[in-house]
């Protein structure tokens, strides 16, 4: 089967951080069915539910995986002087430094709004797959960021849509 991407990445809406999510997941990837191949379409499937980054050969996934893996090891370390504990027991993956990543999990850990400090990391997440997809325009790769960056919308729509009394109450009770 011919991959029709130009036609594809064409017909979707532009994603912009912090608006609602055009479409659910289940209706993206009806979008993409008979424009590209179904091993496409299941890796598509298998990014929107979390999976495959560190092994795909995607040079948006690998590096969207290693842009959060530092992020997330960043966040450890700044937690870890904060509890006066060893945070290598608790680092994943690569131990890198980065000055940049180092910033963004600084400016979130002092953020007092836990929601907004979460909200800048997202950001953070999305410019990064911004800057991988960066030149490249209609292959798999942008379909693979445009699946990454539609999670980071719809995973903040479930938040902002939640029912935060019955939450508070859950949370009060031990439940």
């Amino acid at each position: 089967m011919a991959s029709y991407y130009t036609y594809l990445i064409s017909s979707l809406p532009v994603l912009s951080f912090g608006e609602k999510p055009p479409f659910s997941k289940e209706e993206f990837l009806r979008r993409c069915e008979g424009a590209i191949c179904g091993k496409e379409i299941r890796l598509l499937a298998s990014v929107m539910n979390g999976e495959q980054a560190a092994k795909s050969n995607s040079i948006v996934l690998k590096g969207a995986y290693h842009f959060d893996s530092a992020l997330r090891n960043e966040l450890v370390r700044l937690r870890a002087v904060r509890k006066k504990i060893d945070p290598h027991r608790y680092l994943r993956g690569e131990d890198t430094h980065d000055a940049h990543i180092a910033g963004i999990a600084t400016s979130a850990i002092r953020n007092p709004s836990i929601l907004e400090a979460e909200k800048a990391l997202d950001l953070a997440r999305w410019q990064s797959i911004d800057d991988l997809a960066r030149r490249r325009y209609f292959d798999l790769e942008v379909l693979l960021a445009y699946a990454l960056k539609l999670s980071i919308m719809l995973r903040w729509d479930k938040i902002l849509s939640a029912d935060k009394g019955a939450a508070l109450a859950r949370a009060v009770s031990g439940n």
